[in-house]
């Protein structure tokens, strides 16, 4: 499923569209560190892997800008110990 991420800087989100429906990641930033605190997706949309596409996007953006990763958020963990290639990015 080929979904358009967007990143608004100044909401602090990393979010999708479907159907007039948002799936987002929320975060926060502290100097080169991001704190994945808040992940969406209406229950309408659950069940199409919209969150792991959102928060893989987000973890990407991370690598591509030299950021560690705060996992906050319950499922943004999950996907840390699923994924484990993106483990080198959770700040210590």
């Amino acid at each position: 499923m080929e979904r358009e991420i967007k990143h608004d800087r100044e909401k602090q989100k990393f979010y999708t569209i479907v159907d007039g429906h948002e799936a987002l990641l929320d975060y926060s930033l502290e100097g080169n560190t991001m704190n994945f605190y808040h992940t969406y997706t209406p229950p309408e949309l659950r069940g199409k892997g919209l969150a792991k596409i959102v928060v893989q996007f987000a973890f990407n953006y991370a690598r591509e800008n030299n950021l560690k990763v705060i996992p906050s958020c319950s499922y943004v963990q999950a996907f840390v110990k699923r994924y484990e290639e993106y483990q080198d990015l959770v700040a210590k």
